[in-house]
């Protein structure tokens, strides 16, 4: 039988064939092995497909090729069904992947599977109807940011926000924020930059995809000692979404069963004190701000600033500013 022009890429046809096509609910012949190649124009005989298969599975190349009775599929693969799964919810329930990308990421998700589990997942995919960024060009800025914190250059751009017409406003009057880069931060389905801000002189976090004209200046950056001093695995649990404020130590006291709770905010090295009103005392720095405020305010009378007072004068006069506006 002569060979075709395409008889070397032979094996790698049958590869993508049975990545494609095989599970073990659908495994595959070889005569539809056959069949497949010969739509790329490939022939082939049955003891030429024995061989490949010899050849790709575990004793050649290295695949889980599995054969029952007379019919194979790919067994273990990179990426199980249950583990694309788990990266679809990531990527749709990030806010700071737009919809465009969040569907260009769950198409090419669905392809580390079998076409027959990848239909079964597209089923149940739902781009929820939730904020998602307006900035396409969020992408590029993780890319700036990590380039110029490999090269150990500063960053320059500007921050923006929205206003009321959905218009991008530019803060800081235009101006552009010079600040060397140490970090980018996962935290509550957003991305953040972690840099020291030469204009404040102290480390602070910018959303990156509230950033614009991104650009790199001659390096070194400053402020790595300061970095070195961060603790970057309690940084976001203090800092309650992200808003800015005074850090302080804040003794705060919950009922017994919000314990789950904090230990989920603040992890488990987060010292609990049992009290004997059924009730425990924990002793933290706090980035005070009005959004720890939110959050406190959450638990009614299972929670309570004990100290300091200015704190806890300061958490009652927010309460009193929330009761002001319904009288």
């Amino acid at each position: 039988m002569p060979k075709s022009e395409n008889q070397k890429l032979r094996i790698l046809y049958l590869r993508d064939f049975l990545l494609k096509n095989t599970d073990e609910d659908h495994p595959a012949s070889v005569p539809e092995m056959i069949a497949a190649l010969e739509k790329q124009g490939i022939s082939a005989e049955r003891k030429t497909i024995y061989d490949d298969i010899r050849l790709l599975g575990p004793e050649g190349y290295g695949m889980d090729l599995i054969k029952t009775g007379r019919r194979y599929f790919i067994g273990e693969r990179d990426f199980s069904a249950e583990e694309v799964r788990l990266l679809v919810d990531m990527v749709q329930s990030s806010n700071f992947i737009t919809l465009k990308k969040t569907n260009e990421l769950i198409k090419k998700l669905e392809g580390l599977t079998s076409a027959s589990e990848g239909k079964l997942l597209n089923k149940n995919v739902y781009v929820r109807n939730r904020v998602k960024t307006m900035n396409e060009s969020v992408y590029r800025n993780v890319d700036c940011i990590s380039d110029a914190i490999s090269a150990d250059r500063p960053l320059t751009f500007k921050y923006f926000r929205y206003n009321v017409n959905k218009k991008k406003e530019l803060r800081n009057g235009g101006r552009l924020h010079t600040v060397s880069p140490f970090a980018l931060i996962w935290v509550d389905q957003n991305y953040y930059l972690l840099g020291y801000n030469h204009d404040v002189s102290e480390m602070r976090h910018f959303r990156v995809d509230r950033m614009t004209e991104l650009g790199s200046i001659d390096g070194p950056r400053i402020g790595k000692e300061l970095f070195r001093k961060t603790d970057m695995s309690t940084y976001t649990s203090k800092v309650f979404y992200m808003f800015t404020g005074e850090k302080t130590r804040v003794r705060l006291k919950f009922a017994a069963d919000l314990a789950d709770t904090v230990i989920d905010r603040f992890g488990t090295g987060v010292i609990l004190v049992p009290e004997k009103d059924e009730s425990f005392t924990v002793t933290l720095d706090i980035v005070v701000s009005r959004q720890f405020f939110a959050w406190l305010s959450a638990f009614g009378t299972g929670a309570e600033i004990l100290a300091p007072d200015g704190v806890r004068e300061m958490f009652r006069d927010h309460l009193k500013s929330i009761l002001n506006t319904y009288e």
